[in-house]
C-alpha cells in the first residue's frame, strides 16, 4: 500500500470527538483495509501518524517549555555572572577602604575566599598564589606558604558542592595543571612548587571530607533524600579517594614534559605513604554515612520495590519480554537462513 495514501486515510479517520484513546485508535485502524497484511514500513507509518495526531498538543507544549527553559538557563547564567561581578565590586571597595589596615585586610581576604564561587577562577587564582609566593620569597623556601594557600583554595573549591569523583577530579586537576605551568616556567623551583601543591591539595581534600562527615549529623531531610539517591556512588567514591588523588597526579604527569613527569611520579610514589590520613577520614566518613542513612536506604529499597509494581514498570517489563521475543524470532530466522545456505552447498 502507498504510504502517503495510508497516512491520509488514518488522518481522515482519526476523530478527537471520541473520549477514549482506545476508540480513537481503533476507528483510525478500521479505516485501513487488510490491516493484518501490512508490512513493517506500513505498520510504522500507521503508528507514527496516530502518535503524532494523539500527542500533537503535548508535543507543542513540550517545545514551548523547552524554549522557556533555554531562555531561563541563559538568563540564569547571565545573572550568576552579574552576581559574581557584583561580589567582586563589593570586595574591591572594601579592600580600598581597609588598604591601610593590614590585619583587617588579611581577614577580609579570608572572607572573600569563602564568599566567591571559586571554580570559574580556580586556575588563575592558583597561578597568582604560587607566583606571589615566589615573588615574596625571602628565605628560599616557599613550601609552607604554598601548602597552606593551596590547602585553603582546594577546601573552599570543594566544600560547598558534591563530593562525587568527577567534580573533585576536575578541581584537583585544574589546581595541579596551573602549578605544572608555573613549575615548567620556573624549572629551578619545579620540585618545590609541585611537592607543595600536592601536599596542599591532599590537606584541602582531607579537610573537605572531614567537614562533610561533621555536616552529616545536621543535614536537613531534603538533602538526605538527595544523598540516598546517590548513596552507592558517594560510598564508592569515599572508599577510593587515595586512588582518585594518585590518578589525578599520574594523568597530569603523563601529559607534561619529561622532567615534570619524572618529578610528579617521584612525589606520587613518596606520597603514597602519606595518604593514610586521607584513607582513614574517607573510610570513617563512609561508615558514618552508612550508620546515619541505613534506615533511609531501607526505605529507599521499599520504594524501589513499590516502583517495580507501578504501571510504568509493568510496561517496561512487558516491553523487555517483547524485545526478547523479537530477538529470538530474528535469531531463529538467521539460524534457519544459515542452515538452508549450508544445506544447499
Amino acid at each position: 500500500m502507498d504510504l502517503e495514501k495510508l497516512t491520509a486515510k488514518v488522518e481522515k479517520a482519526y476523530n478527537r470527538r471520541f473520549k477514549s484513546v482506545e476508540k480513537r485508535v481503533s476507528t483510525s485502524i478500521e479505516s485501513v483495509s487488510s490491516v493484518n497484511e501490512l508490512e513493517l514500513a506500513e505498520i510504522k507509518a500507521l503508528t507514527t501518524t496516530i502518535l503524532d495526531l494523539e500527542t500533537k498538543n503535548l508535543q507543542a507544549d513540550v517545545e514551548t517549555l523547552l524554549a522557556k527553559k533555554e531562555l531561563i538557563e541563559r538568563s540564569l547564567e547571565k545573572k550568576q555572572h552579574e552576581l559574581q561581578e557584583s561580589k567582586y565590586a563589593v570586595f574591591n571597595a572594601l579592600e580600598d577602604t581597609l588598604s591601610s589596615n593590614e590585619l583587617a585586610l588579611s581577614k577580609l581576604h579570608q572572607v572573600k575566599l569563602q564568599s566567591i564561587d571559586l571554580y570559574d577562577i580556580l586556575s588563575e587564582m592558583v597561578e597568582s598564589a604560587i607566583i606571589t609566593a615566589l615573588e615574596r620569597d625571602q628565605d628560599g623556601d616557599i613550601s609552607e606558604t604554598t601548602i597552606e594557600v593551596i590547602k585553603d583554595i582546594t577546601y573552599e573549591a570543594i566544600k560547598e558542592g558534591s563530593l562525587n569523583t568527577i567534580r573533585v577530579r576536575k578541581i584537583l586537576s585544574t589546581i595541579l595543571i596551573s602549578a605544572i605551568d608555573i613549575a615548567e616556567a620556573t624549572p629551578n623551583r619545579a620540585e618545590e612548587i609541585l611537592s607543595s601543591t600536592l601536599k596542599g591539595m591532599r590537606s584541602g581534600l582531607i579537610h573537605s571530607i572531614d567537614r562533610f562527615k561533621k555536616r552529616l549529623a545536621y543535614m536537613p531531610l531534603e538533602a538526605k533524600h538527595i544523598l540516598i539517591e546517590d548513596y552507592d556512588t558517594i560510598i564508592e567514591d569515599l572508599n577510593q579517594t587515595d586512588t582518585l588523588f594518585s590518578q589525578v597526579v599520574i594523568t597530569q604527569a603523563s601529559q607534561s614534559s619529561q622532567s615534570t613527569k619524572k618529578i610528579l611520579e617521584e612525589i606520587n610514589r613518596e606520597m603514597r605513604y602519606d595518604l593514610e590520613e586521607l584513607v582513614h577520614i574517607s573510610k570513617e566518613t563512609a561508615e558514618v554515612m552508612k550508620d546515619k542513612f541505613s534506615n533511609f536506604a531501607k526505605n529507599a529499597v521499599k520504594k524501589a520495590d513499590s516502583a517495580l509494581k507501578s504501571p510504568k514498570a509493568e510496561e517496561a517489563k512487558r516491553m523487555g519480554k517483547e524485545a526478547w521475543g523479537v530477538a529470538k524470532v530474528a535469531l531463529g530466522s538467521a539460524i534457519k537462513t544459515a542452515k538452508d545456505a549450508i544445506d544447499k552447498k
